[in-house]
Formats: C-alpha cells, sequence, structure tokens
C-alpha cells in the first residue's frame, strides 16, 4: 500500500515540476546591465583622444612680401610676391580635454547642447622650397631669390556645438555641428633678395663709367605669438550608458578654422571619454 501511494504523489507532482523547469528554460534570470531609460539631463566628463592638424603656408608669404616691395617696379610688373615657397605641413599628437553638456529627450530623439575643450599642442612646420629667377622689369634685369619660413606652435581648440541623438536603450548615436574658436603662436616669414642689374649693363664696381649691379634685400613678416582662430566643427559619436549616471562615449570631431594670413588649418579627431550624468 505505501509503493502504491508513493507512486500515485510522484504522477500528482511531477508534471508540475516538469513544467517549472521548462518556464525556467524559457524565462531566465535577467543579468547584466539595466536598462537607461533617459537620456536627458546635465552631464560633465573626461576624454583623451588623438588629433592630427594641416596646415597651408603657400600664400602665406604673399601679403608680408606684397607690402616691403610696394614701392618697387619689380613689384608692380612681376608680383615676386605671388611666388609660393612655402608648402603644406602636417602634424598628430595625442590630446586630452574636458565636456560638459546638456540633454532633453522626446520619445527616442534626444537633443542637446555641448562645450569641449581639446589640448592638443599641435605643431606645423612649413617646408620651405627657394626660389630663384632671372627677370626684367622697367627695363632693368633682376636675378631674385625668395625664400621663407613658417610655425605654428601650441594649437589647443574648444567646440561650442548642437547635438542630436536617437535613443536606443543603452546606446546613444549622436551628430553634432557647431562653432570653435582655437589658440596658437604663428609666425611667417619671408625674404627677397638679388641683384638689379641696371640697363642689362656689365656689372661693375660702384663708382666705374658703366652702372654697378646694385644687391637689394627686403624681409617681410606676418603673424604673432596668442593668435586666435575662428571656425566650425562637424562630427559624430555613440554615447554607451553603464549605468543610470555613467556613461562612455566613442566620437571624431572635424574642426576647420576660416584663414588667418591666409594660412588656414583643419584638425582631425578621434577620441573616446567618460561622463557623469547628473
Amino acid at each position: 500500500m505505501r509503493r502504491v501511494t508513493i507512486a500515485l504523489l510522484a504522477l500528482l507532482f511531477a508534471p508540475s515540476a516538469f513544467a517549472d523547469d521548462l518556464n525556467w528554460l524559457k524565462a531566465p534570470p535577467s543579468v547584466g546591465v539595466p536598462v537607461v531609460n533617459g537620456w536627458a539631463g546635465f552631464y560633465i566628463g573626461g576624454q583623451v583622444g588623438y588629433s592630427s592638424a594641416n596646415g597651408d603656408f603657400s600664400a602665406t608669404t604673399q601679403d608680408p612680401l606684397a607690402f616691403v616691395l610696394r614701392e618697387l617696379t619689380l613689384e608692380a610688373e612681376q608680383q615676386p610676391s605671388s611666388w609660393p615657397v612655402l608648402g603644406s605641413a602636417t602634424h598628430s599628437h595625442a590630446s586630452f580635454g574636458g565636456f560638459v553638456g546638456y540633454n532633453t529627450q522626446y520619445e527616442h530623439l534626444v537633443l542637446g547642447v555641448e562645450a569641449d575643450y581639446n589640448q592638443a599642442n599641435l605643431s606645423l612646420t612649413a617646408p620651405n622650397f627657394p626660389i630663384s629667377r632671372l627677370t626684367s622689369a622697367g627695363g632693368n634685369t633682376y636675378l631674385v631669390n625668395i625664400t621663407g619660413s613658417g610655425t605654428v606652435t601650441d594649437l589647443n581648440f574648444a567646440t561650442l556645438r548642437a547635438r542630436g541623438g536617437w535613443a536606443m536603450g543603452n546606446f546613444l548615436p549622436y551628430a553634432f555641428g557647431g562653432l570653435a574658436v582655437g589658440h596658437d603662436n604663428m609666425h611667417i616669414s619671408a625674404t627677397v633678395s638679388g641683384i638689379e642689374n641696371p640697363q642689362n649693363q656689365p656689372c661693375t664696381p660702384t663708382g666705374s663709367p658703366t652702372p654697378a649691379c646694385v644687391p637689394f634685400s627686403f624681409t617681410g613678416t606676418a603673424g604673432k605669438n596668442g593668435e586666435w582662430l575662428y571656425g566650425f566643427t562637424v562630427g559624430a559619436g555613440l554615447d554607451v550608458a553603464l549605468t543610470k549616471n555613467v556613461f562612455l562615449r566613442g566620437e571624431y570631431e572635424f574642426v576647420q578654422f576660416a584663414p588667418v594670413d591666409k594660412l588656414q588649418i583643419s584638425v582631425n579627431t578621434v577620441r573616446g571619454g567618460v561622463a557623469f550624468k547628473f
């Protein structure tokens, strides 16, 4: 009798226990990062990255030379100030900085404004391609030599940008655009020198019956320490929430500055960061 009772109990309760096992398999306990339901609010963070700057110096010597040669027939007829002696330069360097911003959220759409600072200490040194030409102006023959130099040091920048993103749980892909302000030390120098041969006569010592060849040299400069740059920024990135208040970031940013002394600088940056949301 005891054996029959045990068998009946097993038949009654076994299906229920087996069903519980199946339910556990179908819906296992939830684990992992909690889902973030909102991105709205203030946030502040730090970032590290890698920035690459490019600058085209080819036109930077024109104005300094045009100014120092402005009263010469040589400049009026041949315009040696327009001869390019400098080229383009690039420099890449690790960077770091911080950011602060505010988001509002409308269902999945996230809109915000953010200020960023990037300490990059970028430097550019222009390659120099000296020019030597034999030309004529005002009936005289000139041997003209032009050389120059151009440098940019300690380039750092900040941006103020509007952001738009699409919230997907713990992920927020976004794009941005806005204004950029940079600060650097810029120095441009160019020298034009040579010999003027009056009336195409043979060169003779000064004081001789025929005209002597006259040497000349003029140097023009541009730029200064503490130069301010203004431009725009665009880019895109991804914020990933680790908790309700902490998120990671990865992004790409392009900055283009308006020309200063005909030098236009652009900067490409990739960076990662971490932030705390209030």
